[in-house]
């Protein structure tokens, strides 16, 4: 069981936005029920730590503990006052150019976990997320309007060399293989 639950704290962890039981189940290889019982003994040990699991109906997300709100909040308003850093200037190039991208596809570019990096940028309202229709447990991230206007700019096109690397595809990750 403790090798379930760490495979499952790693998952959840690492893809950042809610699971159902059935995709760790999926994932993990193991029995829904097993899974389940995992869920609740992990959110049971998590009640004393920075991290909760949190549970939404039938699916599951790790979240910072209520507790540390006030610590957190410092951080993230201390993170949107400051000027965009180098991670968020890549994760904007990528989906200004790229665009609309899933998350997979950004991290697959990018070489890291981009999870946060992407949800500054919505708080900002630099970009935008909308359902992916090709997967709907995934979503597909864009440029928005206020981006443009931050830029100065009318269109993304206006974006320097936007027609030579909007066309080029995504190499060895397709959208098929990012879900």
């Amino acid at each position: 069981m403790t090798k379930l639950k760490s495979a499952i704290e790693s998952i959840l962890f690492l893809h950042g936005e809610a699971m159902s039981v059935t995709e760790l189940a999926k994932i993990c290889g193991a029995p829904k029920k097993e899974v389940a019982a995992a869920m609740r003994e992990l959110r049971d040990e998590c009640r004393d730590r920075g991290i909760v699991l949190v549970e939404n109906g039938e699916t599951w997300q790790l979240a910072t503990h209520p507790e540390t709100q006030e610590v957190v909040q410092k951080l993230i308003a201390g993170e949107l006052s400051e000027e965009i850093s180098r991670a968020g200037l890549e994760v904007l190039a990528i989906v200004a150019y790229k665009g609309p991208i899933s998350r997979a596809q950004v991290e697959y570019l990018r070489g890291v976990n981009s999870a946060f990096t992407l949800r500054n940028l919505l708080i900002r309202g630099l970009i935008a997320r909308e359902e992916n229709p090709k997967d709907r447990r995934s979503y597909l991230y864009h440029m928005t309007s206020d981006f443009l206007k931050h830029l100065g700019l009318s269109s993304l096109r206006d974006l320097p060399r936007f027609d030579e690397f909007h066309k080029k595809e995504i190499e060895v990750m397709s959208d098929d293989a990012a879900s």
